[in-house]
């Protein structure tokens, strides 16, 4: 699995369409995804996923007026359930010539919601539509049977060298459990991790404990700790001991701090800032500047009017000095529970 940073051929993203993800506050989202697309479709092609052909025709009215590149845009009418194409999109894998692959793995709407059956299929709809491989990760258990694992895009960190990072909270606990039937949490560990080897390279996984407040997906990594090259991870820090980040992302950061790579380095880890609470109809929101996307030439990092945007975006700057940093407001996309990062699928050149 490359890492993100490695040449991207596209981005894959899905356009939003269902207002009951954003309850009472749909109307901006269009505008903020034109707003994201513009940028993106200056350095990479951006690959849309609409409803129908009245869906894409609203859609491109929509970026022509944002002033997106229209000649790097490719819609796709596949419909939706929701948008979060980190999660339920294709993971794109590499073999040693450079060809490339999809991991398809199943997509359950984060072993919480019920619909979510279109979005299963986005990984073999993209892999039908290249004519690349699509592998389907799978463990065999010990009565014969196959299980097709459960992962989500967003629950995992690469660093293309063989690393990986993940949360415990999100693929080992009992709630929202994305692969019962693996057997206790040290089984379940480790027939994930030999999973990790066989489908994306993985030689090493990095457990943290748990993921941020307010996260929907219970645990994902990309709210709180990301590889920023292939020894340096930046991760979230909450230095006010009233708010409930406060001690799980100090625990994180004192894991990060005796973790070694393949080589039994130590790791360059670099401290972000959260933002103040962000709240919405009495409701915590995962509001992160981890979930930043990086595309060729640019990063998009979310932003919330708090005063700790400019520390973010300049802590982020300092890890990528050949790179635009470029914030995104994100207040009212973040009501979706997600920001960037989640609604965003990178496909390596």
């Amino acid at each position: 699995m490359p890492a993100e940073w490695a040449a991207h051929s596209a981005t894959w993203i899905a356009w939003p369409h269902n207002a009951e993800d954003w309850p009472g506050k749909f109307q901006p989202i269009p505008w903020v995804y034109a707003e994201i697309t513009r940028h993106l479709s200056q350095v990479e092609d951006v690959h849309i996923l609409v409803n129908d052909e009245p869906a894409e025709k609203r859609v491109r009215r929509i970026l022509l007026r944002a002033g997106a590149n229209l000649a790097r845009l490719h819609f796709h009418h596949w419909p939706t359930d929701r948008v979060w194409l980190r999660d339920s999109g294709p993971i794109f894998v590499k073999n040693p010539e450079g060809d490339l692959a999809v991991t398809n793995w199943k997509f359950n709407a984060w072993a919480k919601y019920e619909n979510y059956h279109r979005d299963d299929q986005i990984p073999l709809l993209v892999a039908h539509h290249y004519d690349i491989p699509q592998i389907r990760p799978q463990i065999h258990l010990p009565d014969g049977t196959t299980h097709r694992v459960v992962l989500e895009g967003g629950s995992i960190d690469s660093n293309g060298a063989g690393l990986l990072l993940t949360t415990e909270e999100c693929l080992l606990s009992k709630i929202q459990e994305r692969n019962p039937g693996l057997g206790d949490e040290n089984q379940t560990r480790a027939k994930l991790e030999q999973v990790f080897h066989e489908y994306l390279g993985i030689e090493k996984v990095l457990w943290l404990h748990k993921g941020c407040a307010g996260d929907d997906t219970h645990g994902h990594i990309d709210d709180i700790t990301r590889f920023v090259s292939e020894n340096k991870i930046l991760t979230c820090v909450e230095p006010n001991t009233h708010d409930e980040n406060h001690l799980p992302l100090a625990e994180n950061l004192d894991r990060l701090r005796g973790f070694r790579d393949l080589a039994g380095k130590s790791f360059e880890i670099i401290e972000l800032p959260m933002p103040a609470p962000v709240l919405f109809d009495n409701q915590r929101l995962p509001a992160s500047y981890a979930n930043f996307y990086i595309a060729n030439g640019l990063v998009l990092v979310p932003t919330f009017n708090d005063p700790n945007d400019r520390r973010a975006l300049n802590t982020i700057a300092d890890c990528f000095p050949d790179r635009q940093i470029i914030g995104i407001h994100a207040v009212d996309l973040v009501w979706g529970l997600g920001t960037l990062h989640c609604l965003s699928q990178q496909e390596p050149a």
